[in-house]
């Protein structure tokens, strides 16, 4: 139903485990999601190869190096086996509540975002215990706070919006693009879905 893809920073230090449970955890969505890497920073190839989904090194960047937000988008529309996309940062966890969140949207173009949790997850999560989920909504609850609603670690969106959108060449990373993205949603009087009550995030 959906494909995620992101632009994951070197896998080094406390970033590499932060970046292993966000991918992880969008591994165990059910049903199962296509996930697409993008860009070729240290450990990026390595990530992909051993969760077993797709790598795609070569992105336009800019002259000195950073990767074109712009340049995913379009590739991932050309790539993606599935007809919804999810773009977000490589260090958000996902949860279940995403698909049927998603699903209960029935309108041809919108853009679904929403505020995260911010919580310390300092080690690997075993995904492999049952109860993994439950563990982290409970973390939610004693420790989590909600970030400001300023702070947008995801968009989900139909595969063709961002030929209606004519996104300019962003640069992943940098401030500005998430604003627009809203701001030309809203302009187009595209449904622009907050989905912070049905659809947990955690960073």
């Amino acid at each position: 139903m959906i494909t995620i893809f992101t632009i994951p920073k070197s896998f080094r230090g406390n970033i590499n485990i932060i970046q292993r449970n966000a991918i992880k955890s969008w591994t165990k969505i059910y049903p199962k999601c296509e996930v697409i890497l993008f860009g070729d920073d240290e450990g990026v190839a390595e990530a992909a190869r051993e969760f077993g989904i797709l790598h795609i090194s070569n992105i336009e960047k800019t002259e000195l190096g950073t990767p074109l937000l712009s340049s995913a988008i379009n590739l991932a529309q050309k790539l993606a086996r599935n007809e919804i996309l999810l773009y977000l940062n490589a260090d958000i966890i996902l949860t279940s509540d995403l698909i049927p969140a998603v699903q209960k949207v029935k309108n041809p173009n919108f853009l679904i975002s929403g505020q995260r949790w911010d919580v310390d997850i300092n080690e690997e999560i075993d995904f492999n215990e049952p109860d993994w989920e439950d563990k982290l909504r409970e973390k939610i609850r004693e420790k989590g706070k909600l970030h400001g609603p300023t702070g947008m670690d995801y968009f989900v969106f139909p595969c063709h919006l961002p030929e209606i959108l004519r996104m300019p060449a962003f640069v992943v990373g940098r401030p500005g693009w998430d604003n627009w993205l809203i701001y030309r949603t809203r302009i187009l009087k595209i449904p622009m879905i907050d989905a912070t009550k049905a659809i947990t995030i955690i960073h």
